[in-house]
């Protein structure tokens, strides 16, 4: 399993410039790819290959004097820029052949150089390494000072450095981490879970537990507006505007930080203290149309189930999903008899069969352990099936936004 391990890194201003000019050579390769692409696609010839793009829009570009710049970086970044954009297109083809799942993806699109968010990757091949004292040295950047928050299991395959909306710089390494190494690291037990993802409270568990939802944009909303104000009174292309524009995605990022790093910390808990979690299958999207919307954003349960998702997967847990349509708030956990929709401001209600009394929450954490089928044993517990694709690792990480072309 591929796991990305990321590290707050401080260029100075001369390792700034680099980087500066790293990810604009690589934008410029990229947009010439796709630039490439849709020109033969647009007189009917095939689309030119990895190798002669390498030759036309690297080796030879850099003897022109319009792209003669290229050479001021490594070739690596360049490189993997073009394979970026192959990757893009091949993506965007299985879309359209319902050969790949998830949802729908666009065609390439041409990056602009005032994204928010630029990265590079530089692989093995690059001869990048960590110092005796530390730091990550980058070829035609320099040593750059990284803040260690652990040490990495394994050798990386690869590190993509990365610049966010916040103006942080982040190091990211992927890792093939050890199965029978992360198994032992968490010890089987019988217990199992199910958990009832929900608003008022961020989850209820089968247990009894009921786990308050932090609401980290509600509690910093009155910052961000305050900061968003100042940045719509400054005069565009200002250096004041650049200011209040790097003030609003600070606070965005911490904001963003705080419930990652909620989700980790919870994820983590419920994976090492259970053999088996059974949540549901919630349609974020849909519920994200609603007059809900700015509490689901906030909430993040999409976020938080796929960290169960990969953990599970990690650890040698069982995950099990079941659908949203199941009736887990109508039915009576005690008898099984479905007692019929209720509406939300219903937090209580009692059996008209059994005459038991059920906490709305709590009785919905239940369903979804026994429709799971975790009740009797979490070894025959179905796997929901799925590719686990490079995920950040656990609490303690410095998160930062993904980004595909850093995958």
């Amino acid at each position: 399993m591929q796991l990305r391990y990321a590290f707050r890194v401080y260029p100075d201003a001369g390792q700034r410039v680099a980087l500066a000019r790293a990810f604009g050579c690589a934008r410029v390769v990229f947009n010439d790819a796709i630039r490439a692409r849709e020109d033969a696609r647009r007189v009917g010839l095939p689309f030119p290959t990895v190798a002669v793009l390498s030759r036309t829009l690297i080796t030879e570009a850099k003897q022109t004097a319009e792209r003669s710049w290229l050479s001021e970086v490594s070739a690596v970044v360049l490189q993997q820029s073009l394979r970026d954009a192959e990757t893009a297109y091949r993506t965007f083809f299985a879309s359209i052949k319902g050969t790949r799942k998830g949802p729908k993806v666009g065609v390439p699109r041409f990056e602009s150089r005032k994204d928010a968010r630029q990265s590079v990757r530089v692989t093995a091949n690059a001869r990048w390494r960590v110092t005796g004292s530390g730091r990550l040295c980058l070829p035609k950047i320099g040593a750059v000072k990284v803040k260690w928050s652990r040490t990495l299991p394994a050798t990386p395959s690869s590190v993509t450095i990365v610049k966010d909306a916040a103006d942080r710089y982040f190091a990211s390494f992927v890792i093939d981490t050890d199965p029978a190494a992360d198994r032992t690291r968490m010890p089987a037990t019988d217990r199992t879970v199910g958990i009832d993802l929900g608003l008022t409270h961020f989850a209820v568990l089968s247990g009894g537990t009921k786990i308050d939802s932090p609401r980290f944009l509600r509690r910093a909303e009155k910052k961000l507006k305050k900061a968003q104000r100042e940045l719509s009174r400054k005069q565009q292309g200002s250096k004041n505007r650049d200011k209040a524009r790097l003030k609003v995605a600070r606070a965005h990022a911490k904001v963003a930080d705080a419930r990652r790093e909620f989700h980790h910390q919870l994820s983590t808990k419920l994976i090492s203290e259970n053999q088996g979690i059974a949540v549901e299958d919630l349609s974020v999207k849909g519920l994200a149309r609603t007059r809900l919307a700015k509490s689901v954003h906030d909430a993040g349960w999409s976020s938080f189930v796929g960290m169960l998702t990969y953990k599970a997967k990690r650890y040698g847990r069982t995950m099990v999903t079941i659908g949203r349509f199941e009736p887990t708030s109508q039915t009576c956990s005690t008898c099984g008899t479905v007692d019929g929709p209720k509406p939300l401001n219903v937090r209580e209600w009692t059996c008209t069969a059994c005459g038991a009394l059920h906490d709305r929450d709590h009785n919905a954490a239940i369903n979804v352990k026994q429709a799971a089928g975790l009740a009797a044993s979490a070894c025959r517990a179905p796997v929901r099936p799925g590719v686990i694709p490079a995920q950040r690792e656990e609490t303690g990480s410095h998160g930062f936004p993904t980004d595909a072309r850093a995958a």
